[in-house]
């Protein structure tokens, strides 16, 4: 009897090509989109370069119909709103930049989706991302870095554990993105050359300040002054929201020299500005912090490299770690600015050790 799988399918190429692989080794495929946009957000009109449209659900059942598996629509708005939406604003609000595709992998695809999973006897769950799982003798699993650096989306799945690696299947973590678009023309998909997903799903203009202003409450947002380090005020602004660390446009500031925002101080509504030098840290300190494998988890400090935002270089640092899933990382050569919010992700080579959220800075 054939292994079942879950093949999440957003209509986009990667995960129509995935399904379709997966169809050719024999797996029994399902494949599944997720309705996880408001109404206003998943309008009819055609959205390219976002996803979640009624459009690429369309294109999804087309691929389904095409390779003869079944295909379904399921609804996890509510668990998306809470889970993913209602982080993200909560971050902006708190002078934090959050990564809303880490949040939804962690939340959405790899929690939610599986639970459907189960309710349909799969054995598998099957994603278009560009990653590799690996198995080892001793029966361990692996996240590696995709074949094709430039897709490589690794850094997004750093909360997968031992037990979500063994029910996981990335088919196309060994080819390019070309290599998938000739796959797809060969198998007659139609959306062999649709344009690729851009913007945020449920901010499919790229506005995140207004659409943090839309959902949240007047009395959340907080307004206040941009100062610099010693508390000179230079302008008032109109909530945190509108910033983040390492931001230089848009500050509403004019001093005859260039100047960055260095930390946003949420409680009071300051915005702390200085010049690029003074953006430069020596590590930072994570919070939620996850090891793909525990039990290769080192005593005392551990080297690796560290990517602290997605088109990031990893760079060469040492690990300790601190009381309650949180970690130091000191940065071999110091570094650049940090973002409280953002994902880390811990490498060692092209192995994804774990990551964490960035909770601040380490200066010195």
């Amino acid at each position: 009897m054939s292994a079942r799988v879950l093949v999440a399918m957003s209509g986009g190429v990667d995960s129509s090509v995935a399904a379709a692989m997966l169809c050719e080794q024999g797996y029994e495929v399902v494949g599944v989109a997720m309705r996880l946009t408001p109404e206003a957000a998943a309008s009819s009109k055609p959205r390219r370069g976002t996803c979640c449209s009624y459009e690429d659900f369309e294109d999804a059942r087309r691929v389904a119909e095409r390779m003869n598996f079944p295909f379904y629509v399921i609804d996890l708005r509510a668990d998306f709103a809470a889970r993913v939406v209602g982080n993200f604003v909560a971050e902006y609000l708190g002078g934090r930049t959050p990564n809303p595709c880490v949040m939804c992998n962690r939340e959405i695809k790899f929690d939610r989706l599986w639970s459907r999973a189960r309710a349909l006897e799969a054995d598998f769950v099957a994603t278009g991302h560009y990653a590799q799982i690996e198995r080892d003798p001793s029966g361990r699993f692996h996240l590696r870095r995709a074949s094709d650096s430039s897709k490589d989306q690794s850094y997004f799945l750093f909360t997968l554990g031992q037990n979500e690696l063994a029910r996981t299947l990335f088919p196309l973590g060994a080819m390019s993105k070309a290599e998938v678009r000739q796959r797809a023309r060969a198998l007659g998909l139609a959306n062999a050359d649709k344009p690729e997903s851009q913007e945020i799903c449920f901010v499919p203009d790229g506005d995140y300040a207004s659409f943090v202003e839309r959902a949240a409450a007047p009395a959340e947002i907080r307004r206040g002054s941009v100062v610099t380090g010693d508390g000179h005020a230079l302008a008032t602004h109109g909530g945190v929201h509108h910033f983040t660390v390492g931001q230089r446009r848009g500050l509403g500031i004019a001093t005859g020299t260039p100047m960055y925002v260095r930390e946003i101080r949420a409680a009071n509504g300051e915005i702390v500005v200085g010049s690029r030098d003074q953006l430069n840290s020596a590590g930072l300190v994570a919070e939620q912090v996850r090891m793909v494998d525990p039990a290769r988890l080192e005593s005392g400090e551990i080297a690796l490299e560290v990517k602290i935002r997605y088109r990031h270089r990893a760079l060469p640092a040492k690990l300790r770690m601190l009381p309650g899933e949180r970690a130091e990382i000191r940065f071999e050569h110091g570094g650049p600015a940090v973002t409280p919010g953002q994902a880390c992700v811990f490498y060692r080579g092209d192995e994804v050790l774990g990551g964490g959220f960035i909770e601040r800075a380490v200066e010195g």
